[in-house]
């Protein structure tokens, strides 16, 4: 759905995929977003997905398939984002059927967008007191290689 209202993903539902994204993340993802526990309006997300080395790319399409033949989730929701200019990705290859184009928004709509969902609600607690500057926004990106490790 297109709603303007709609919370952002939380850190469980999205996985952002490098070339050293392994097999286990992949398989994580896919399992959260097919098992009966899914049913909670989560959408799972993959993020550059065209990025995975080509092993992990074949476990992605081998497990997802499995997992889907057998899972009692018929709406699950599971989304595999790839940039449109990555031609040679076996991930696009192999989902081509479920292939949906998104339409374009402008830059004003998307940070309209962005300034409403980003934004430190008024009255929260002090730790979120912490992200408010410079610009009120209450998400921050941190990036690591070792993920789960602080660094």
């Amino acid at each position: 759905k297109n709603t303007e209202t709609a919370p952002f993903p939380t850190y469980d539902e999205v996985l952002v995929c490098t070339p050293n994204t392994e097999e286990e993340e992949v398989e994580l993802i896919v399992r959260r977003a097919l098992s009966s526990d899914s049913q909670n309006q989560k959408i799972y997300c993959l993020l550059g997905a065209e990025k995975l080395v080509y092993k992990v790319s074949k476990h992605l399409e081998s497990y997802f398939f499995r997992l889907l033949q057998s899972s009692r989730v018929p709406d699950y929701r599971f989304i595999i984002f790839c940039s449109a200019k990555a031609h040679n990705s076996y991930v696009i290859t192999a989902f081509d059927t479920y292939k949906v184009t998104i339409p374009c928004c402008s830059k004003t709509e998307i940070q309209a967008y962005l300034s409403t969902h980003l934004k430190v609600p008024c009255g929260t607690a002090p730790v979120a007191q912490a992200f408010e500057e410079p610009y009120q926004h209450n998400v921050k990106f941190i990036f690591s290689d070792q993920a789960g490790m602080g660094r």
